[in-house]
């Protein structure tokens, strides 16, 4: 049977051991000893040890990249999760108010509570899409039994949708704003330009007929200027914005994509008046005048009227004449 040799391994690894705590202690004592000597050795020492060691703190430096990213990654989605739980919360609001809208219209019609008819508005719900490619529409659920005429305004609570296009007695046809066959005066605020927004088809109408294009930005507000007494000025339409074709176009204010509640808004066009001057008009030429009121009477002492006499018969007046030869 071969003997086993000596074994060096363990009392070299015992010596480097004792070195390295060594070394460690010695290192530790040199870096308390305070003195300018030894600051000068210790700054000698940095300058030459840790520049070589760069490779060494790259993973360090990767992976604290990496964790303020995730970080980063986490408060983002955070705040994601928020804005869509406030999102939420606002489009029940919205539902509310909307109901809270008809509700208050009909007390007020229980009340027989008399508003200016400019003012007032229908709401209805929208039952269905009747839109197709050539054609941008909707349904509601109001018509000519609500009082609904062609021509009215309809909103969103946001901004404006379209006109009412078709009245039934129970239901009425919404056409939008993009229908190509929509045209709508509108004023791009602050520059106060008058345009005509036409519709396309898509979901950014067109602005044309600018009076100056280049006084509009993208996002300017624009809103119906109500030339041609079709629908109220000021309604809000949308915002400007420069599409990719280099045409201006109008970011519609409106969510086309939720139209669940709309509002019919009741337009009565006031009389225009084409001539200042007609107000009072002259009089005719055979207009003799409105008769004159009568003078008050003069507080004069007048003479007593004379009474008149009888004249007394003449006489032998009732005798017949005497006849004569």
């Amino acid at each position: 049977m071969a003997r086993k040799g000596y074994d060096f391994v363990a009392p070299a690894r015992r010596v480097l051991i004792a070195v390295l705590i060594l070394t460690l202690f010695a290192l530790f004592l040199f870096w308390r000893i305070d003195g300018p000597r030894a600051e000068r050795m210790r700054a000698m020492f940095i300058d030459r040890t840790v520049p070589g060691f760069g490779w060494a703190m790259r993973p360090v430096t990767k992976v604290s990249q990496m964790i303020g990213g995730f970080q980063s990654y986490a408060r983002i989605y955070e705040q994601n999760q928020e804005l869509r739980r406030e999102l939420q919360r606002m489009s029940a609001w919205k539902e509310a108010a909307v109901q809270l809208e008809q509700e208050n219209a009909k007390l007020l019609a229980q009340n027989n509570v008399r508003i200016d008819p400019a003012l007032t508005s229908v709401s209805g719900v929208v039952m269905t899409d009747s839109g197709s490619a050539f054609r941008q529409s909707v349904l509601l659920n109001v018509g000519a039994r609500d009082g609904v005429l062609d021509g009215w305004a309809t909103m969103d609570g946001l901004g404006l949708v379209g006109r009412i296009a078709g009245v039934g007695p129970t239901t009425s046809r919404v056409m939008l704003l993009t229908d190509p066959s929509s045209r709508l005066p509108v004023t791009v605020q602050p520059s106060g330009q008058h345009a005509l927004l036409a519709g396309d088809n898509t979901a950014l109408p067109v602005l044309d007929f600018i009076e100056s294009a280049d006084d509009v930005r993208p996002g300017d507000r624009v809103i119906s200027s109500g030339d041609g007494g079709v629908f109220p000025s000021g309604l809000v339409v949308g915002q400007a914005v420069l599409a990719s074709d280099g045409r201006m176009r109008v970011r519609m204010a409106a969510d086309y994509g939720r139209l669940e509640f709309l509002r019919v808004l009741r337009s009565h066009p006031a009389e225009q008046l084409s001539d200042a001057g007609t107000l009072i008009p002259p009089p005719p030429d055979d207009f003799i005048g409105p008769p004159m009121p009568p003078r008050p009477a003069l507080a004069v002492d007048l003479p007593a009227p004379a009474v008149p006499v009888p004249e007394a018969p003449a006489p032998n007046a009732d005798r017949a004449p005497a006849a004569t030869d």
